[in-house]
């Protein structure tokens, strides 16, 4: 077992947003992203077959999509997706999110 306060582990950049790699193995990834007010993930896509989910931690912002589209995203939310769907994320406040990734990649 392994246990983290992501909250004392996970900080906040002005210059970027930041990513802290909480679990790595090969059935699945999670990763903690920490956004300031602006900052963002783009819209992207791995040519892969798996899912992913988006879980908001902490904040308000949106979930970005393809062709533009965005879905309001604010705590306790999550977004799950195949991870070939273009998604990323944008930050409004202070937002912490965690992603998980199945495989990994």
């Amino acid at each position: 077992m392994k246990k983290m306060e992501l909250f004392k582990e996970g900080n906040f950049s002005d210059k970027a947003f930041k990513r802290l790699l909480v679990h790595d193995s090969p059935f699945f990834k999670i990763i903690n992203f920490n956004f300031k007010p602006g900052q963002e993930l783009p819209v992207h896509s791995h040519d892969i077959e798996g899912q992913l989910s988006i879980v908001i931690l902490e904040g308000e912002g949106e979930f970005l999509g393809k062709d533009g589209s965005t879905m309001p995203a604010k705590t306790g939310d999550i977004l799950i997706s195949d991870i070939s769907e273009p998604h990323g994320v944008r930050a409004r406040t202070n937002l912490r999110v965690l992603v998980t990734i199945a495989p990994p990649i």
